[in-house]
């Protein structure tokens, strides 16, 4: 995964090969096995982006995780127009490595128009600057030492807020599995709207999966565990600058069938609803 801001953005200034025909560049220095699915997915849009008039802003993606990404060659990601209608534009993104499809996304672009607004109230939690830092919080309920969980979100600055573990600091009678945090982009980013959102998007696939786990007393990277993103939905309710704090309220409603499900609300620092997020993926105990 990229060790800096500056890596991540790198990584998410895609190549034009030719019209609708795009490459993405992997983190020099990964040590993962496979490609970090919010990688992918920040990519993808990057992509998609690039297709549209900029007057128009992503709203909403979805997206399937069909095949474990090869963190040793670049991506492809192959745009189509779906549409460009009076009020929105449509994209479907192939990601492409080996000459297989590794990933598919569909994202939907919507100028913006005044209308009726409403949203939740973000919940009461401590100030990010007050909160731990989630790898030190890590480091003491795991056998992984902080720097080795620092070193696998280097780009992103992570503040663990609390959850529902015994001692997690989260009650919750209606949510047994929920956890919140506090992110941002560990440097500036600049104002591009693209560019936010993308990091956005990297962002929100960090933490989610690891929600529906919490009661369950097994952790994201145990060997006794298989995990993996299905797929990723994002909608994208106001602008957002991700080098400001943004509040991660996350909560699995379930878990069955060695799959957990996972959704959440973004705020930012100021109570702004930002994004909403949805999650399936694999967990699946390792039997021996």
């Amino acid at each position: 995964m990229p060790t800096s801001v500056a890596e991540l953005v790198a990584i998410l200034r895609l190549e034009r090969v030719e019209d609708d025909l795009f490459r993405g560049a992997q983190p020099p220095h990964s040590t993962l096995q496979r490609v970090f699915g919010g990688q992918v997915a920040a990519q993808a849009l990057c992509a998609a982006s690039k297709t549209v008039d900029p007057i128009r802003r992503v709203h909403s993606l979805h997206s399937y995780f069909l095949r474990a990404g090869d963190t040793a060659v670049p991506i492809g990601y192959d745009v189509e127009r779906i549409r460009d209608g009076g009020s929105f534009s449509t994209r479907r993104v192939e990601a492409r490595q080996h000459g297989r499809v590794i990933f598919y996304l569909t994202a939907s672009f919507h100028g913006h128009e005044p209308g009726f607004e409403h949203q939740d109230v973000m919940p009461d939690v401590p100030p990010a600057p007050d909160c731990p830092d989630l790898a030190e919080m890590l480091e003491t309920i795991s056998s992984r030492a902080a720097d080795s969980w620092r070193q696998e979100w280097s780009a992103l600055d992570v503040r663990y807020v609390g959850d529902t573990r015994p001692g997690g600091g989260l009650v919750s009678e209606e949510h047994p599995a929920a956890a919140r945090l506090w992110f941002r982009a560990n440097g500036e980013l600049g104002g591009d709207p693209v560019l936010n959102t993308c990091v956005l998007t990297y962002a929100s696939d960090l933490t989610l999966l690891g929600s529906s786990l919490i009661p369950h007393g097994v952790m994201i990277g145990s060997p006794t565990l298989q995990a993996a993103s299905l797929d990723h939905t994002v909608w994208f309710h106001r602008p957002v600058r991700a080098d400001d704090w943004l509040l991660y309220d996350q909560v699995s409603p379930s878990a069955q069938g060695g799959r957990g499900f996972a959704v959440a609300r973004i705020f930012d620092a100021r109570g702004a609803l930002v994004a909403s997020v949805a999650q399936e993926g694999l967990i699946r105990p390792v039997r021996r």
